[in-house]
C-alpha cells in the first residue's frame, strides 16, 4: 500500500498537468464559441481559444516537468 502511495504522489505533477491540457482547451474553445456565436464570426474566437488553451495546458506540462 505504501507503494501505491508513493507512486501517486509522484504522478501527481503529470497528472494535473493533463487536467490543465484538457481543462483549457475546453474552456477556452468553449469560451471562444460562444463569443462566435454571439458576434456571428465563426469560427475565429473558437481558434484563438483553441489555441490559448493548448498553450496554457502545454506550459502546465513544461513546468510540472521542469520540478
Amino acid at each position: 500500500m505504501r507503494a501505491f502511495q508513493e507512486n501517486v504522489q509522484r504522478a501527481g505533477p503529470a497528472a494535473t498537468a493533463s487536467y490543465t491540457l484538457i481543462g483549457g482547451i475546453l474552456l477556452l474553445g468553449g469560451l471562444g464559441y460562444a463569443v462566435d456565436v454571439w458576434w456571428q464570426t465563426t469560427p475565429w474566437f473558437f481558434l484563438v481559444g483553441l489555441f490559448l488553451g493548448m498553450a496554457a495546458g502545454f506550459y502546465a506540462i513544461v513546468m510540472s516537468t521542469r520540478r
